[in-house]
């Protein structure tokens, strides 16, 4: 087991996890249905981590915005539940692979960010319906 130190292991660490989400009965077919090019999006998932994690400017873009589009396009239909499942599988990824005060640290920003995207996701229904 190592470290989270670079670039790599980050994208190593995306890859294995979004493996597993595109292989998930649950996740899956959400993932699936809105990601046209696995590559690309992986790149950006490093991007976004390598961001987070290591204070670098890599990534450009809008997750929570993204996120909600997803949801409405999925009939509002994600619930806790996936999110619950999505991070059990980010902590396992991070356990199978690395160890150290990083991997803790990509565990935290996981669950506050599941958290926030969830209400923000919550929010977004509440002014749909409110509009409607």
């Amino acid at each position: 087991m190592k470290e989270i130190t670079s670039r790599e292991d980050i994208s190593m660490l995306v890859r294995t996890f979004y493996g597993k989400v595109q292989e998930d009965d649950l996740l899956g077919p959400i993932f699936n249905s809105v990601i046209e090019d696995w590559e690309e999006h992986y790149e950006r998932l490093t991007d976004f981590w390598q961001t987070n994690l290591f204070f670098e400017k890599k990534y450009k873009g809008n997750p929570m915005q993204r996120h909600v589009e997803v949801d409405a396009a999925h009939d509002d239909s994600i619930s806790e539940m996936h999110f619950g499942v999505w991070l059990n599988l980010w902590f396992q990824t991070v356990d199978e692979l690395f160890e150290g005060e990083t991997a803790q640290i990509a565990k935290n920003r996981a669950r506050n960010m599941g958290t926030f995207i969830h209400l923000k996701i919550f929010e977004a229904r509440t002014k749909r319906n409110l509009q409607s």
